[in-house]
């Protein structure tokens, strides 16, 4: 079993080497795919009564959702983009909801949200090749 430390460092490798030749689109993959991981860590430190791991946690997805909302181009986006930024600014009100009220129900309703958003990710990297 890999201790903290050494998994926090391998990670961070992994993460580098994911993002150092991605192109905008994978990059918004990468970041939605470890926002889905720390929602899941999050669910379980609600369920498990950890608080603090749990406001930790929240804070995290919190910050990879504004990350995402401010990297869209609300400019030449259209409504598409207002959209996308409307939900993810959801989903941040939501997930302040889950962390005050300690409902997993609301993380597993942001949750939906987010992995129906990443096939449309999926759909346009298809697409664009």
């Amino acid at each position: 079993m890999l201790n903290q430390e050494a998994y926090s460092s391998y990670h961070s490798v992994n993460l580098d080497a994911q993002t150092a030749r991605a192109s905008p689109v994978e990059l918004v993959l990468v970041l939605t795919n470890g926002l889905l991981e720390e929602l899941a860590r999050a669910r379980g430190h609600i369920v498990g009564k950890r608080y603090e791991l749990k406001a930790n946690s929240l804070n995290k997805c919190t910050e990879i959702i504004n990350g995402l909302s401010s990297s869209l181009d609300f400019d030449n986006g259209g409504e598409v983009v207002a959209n996308l930024g409307r939900l993810y600014d959801y989903c941040a009100e939501r997930l302040y909801t889950a962390g005050v009220q300690l409902d997993p129900s609301i993380v597993d309703e942001v949750t939906t949200l987010l992995t129906t958003i990443k096939q449309g990710w999926l759909g346009v990297q298809a697409k664009n090749g």
